[in-house]
């Protein structure tokens, strides 16, 4: 008996080890994911596993055919480098590639039989000032000519002189297939992977399409509108419109909410919802009288609060189906407002929340500070206005990063083909400049839609403060990645720009 207790036991804390281990697993996963969507980590990681392998390739194959010199490695590996290094650069070229060190190596032929020809054969192991000089000036000419100028053509040039017991010939040829593999293998990595990284790294491109929106405040119905953008912009968007009462208000006269069958309701400790959603044919608000469709039904016993929380919500939802086509459930939830939030998104499958903006005493209240750094990505959305469109758009980037693709992702969705996107970040000195300009054309070139990239020398606040009036939107992160001290030495910006006459959406990424 105490030998089946013990093994009872072992299983049990191993059994807990390994969810522990998974759970660790998947949280290093989601934080590795997370770094790559970083392009400048991204291309870093390439470069220390794709150039290995690729030069490994050409290294069995070298080893395999005697006649193959190792001087072949050398500009194949600066080469390929800066091939991967800078795929959308000045010499991110396959076919420039490929000619730029069959070029160099051509000329270094043409320097060592000219040099042969004029002073006589030398020893192997020396070579010619003259023929150094020829080959650098005719790989210099022949590259301009050709508009393939490259670092890798100049050595190529220089080590075709050097060859050793290896034909110059014979080198040149295998500088001319060991280069085709390489911009075969990074054509297709660029294409295939790089080109679309967006679809394969970045979590908001491929989801964010279910949208839960807390109808709180009075700016409850410009937050939906806003959130009905983004879900309409892919084309299994949905909206669940959320009204949380208080257990007080929904037990009034005894009576609860129904939930429906044919959607599912939220359920769980602090819930107990309605949930309607329509068909596809009813999307559009019916004209001459005629009335909508509607899936969802309420129990006569329901409270009073919970009845006039669905009559209001649904009223929202045929705005929103009318003017946008956009499918909407609506859900009324009991509990504690951040947790039945929370558990609701969970219920209704959705994966982002978007909340009214609120304050409490001049600070972010409570409530939206619960949904930030949860486990949904959370935009908190500050309407100035009656705008339910929005078509100029301002992103402020600090840093690259998943958080930086979500916000521009969020912002041409909302722009549409019509819009326009300013992608900014802000500098403090002129020496950053470059830098910058490099870090944002990385973030922009998988988004699609007119945008546009500015690095503007001046502090973030003033310049919002002085270019908001220009657009519609402005867009920026919730500073969840920094830490608590330097929160508390230099305030999130959201908190710094109180009075702009630009709406604001505040974007925090989910754990």
């Amino acid at each position: 008996m105490n030998v089946r207790r013990l093994a009872a036991r072992v299983a049990a804390r191993a059994s807990k080890l390994y969810t522990r281990i998974r759970r660790i697993e998947r949280r290093e996963l989601v934080a590795f994911g997370r770094w790559v969507e970083n392009t400048n980590n991204l291309l870093h990681l390439t470069v220390l596993l794709v150039i290995p392998l690729l030069i490994s390739g050409v290294t069995f194959v070298s080893n395999a055919v005697n006649t193959l010199s190792f001087l072949l490695f050398p500009p194949l590996a600066s080469g390929t480098y800066t091939l991967f290094s800078d795929p959308e650069g000045r010499y991110a070229s396959p076919m420039k590639f490929v000619v730029t060190l069959t070029v160099g190596a051509l000329c270094g032929l043409v320097a060592l039989g000219f040099t042969g020809w004029v002073y006589g054969p030398t020893a192997t192991t020396t070579v010619h000032p003259s023929a150094a000089a020829l080959a650098i000036f005719l790989t210099g000419g022949a590259t301009w000519l050709l508009d393939v100028e490259s670092p890798s053509a100049f050595s190529t040039a220089l080590l075709t002189l050097v060859t050793g017991n290896v034909d110059p010939e014979e080198y040149v040829v295998s500088i001319f297939f060991a280069s085709l593999v390489v911009a075969a293998a990074f054509f297709v990595w660029r294409e295939q992977f790089y080109e679309r990284r967006a679809e394969y790294l970045y979590g908001t491109v491929r989801g964010d399409d279910h949208v839960l929106v807390p109808m709180r405040g009075e700016t409850a119905t410009q937050t939906a509108f806003f959130a009905a953008r983004l879900a309409a912009a892919h084309e299994a968007g949905k909206v669940v419109l959320l009204d949380v009462l208080s257990p007080d208000e929904a037990d009034t006269e005894g009576g609860t909410t129904a939930t429906t069958t044919d959607t599912g309701g939220v359920s769980g400790s602090a819930t107990s919802a309605v949930v309607g959603n329509d068909a596809d044919a009813d999307r559009v608000g019916k004209r001459n009288g005629e009335s909508e469709q509607r899936n969802e039904t309420v129990d006569s016993t329901g409270s009073p609060a919970a009845d006039a929380a669905v009559e209001r919500l649904e009223s929202c939802a045929h705005k929103l189906r009318t003017r946008l086509g956009v499918p909407v459930e609506i859900a009324v939830a009991r509990g504690d407002p951040p947790t039945a939030t929370v558990e609701a998104a969970a219920n209704t499958n959705s994966d982002l929340i978007v909340t009214p903006y609120e304050e409490d005493r001049g600070y972010l209240s409570q409530y939206v500070r619960r949904l930030f750094g949860g486990s949904y990505d959370t935009v908190a959305f500050r309407s100035t206005g009656e705008a339910v469109c929005w078509r100029r758009v301002l992103v402020l980037v600090s840093r690259p990063g998943d958080t930086a693709h979500a916000m521009i992702d969020f912002a041409t969705r909302l722009a549409g083909q019509t819009g326009n996107v300013s992608v900014t970040t802000c500098i403090s000195s002129e020496v950053e400049r470059r830098p910058a300009e490099s870090k944002l054309a990385n973030l922009v070139e998988t988004a699609d839609g007119n945008i546009e990239t500015r690095v503007a020398r001046a502090d973030v606040t003033a310049f919002i403060a002085s270019n908001a009036p220009t657009y519609d939107l402005v867009v920026l992160g919730s500073s969840g990645e920094r830490s608590a001290a330097s929160r508390f030495i230099s305030p999130p910006t959201f908190e710094r720009i109180k009075e702009i006459d630009c709406d604001v959406a505040v974007f925090d990424r989910g754990h």
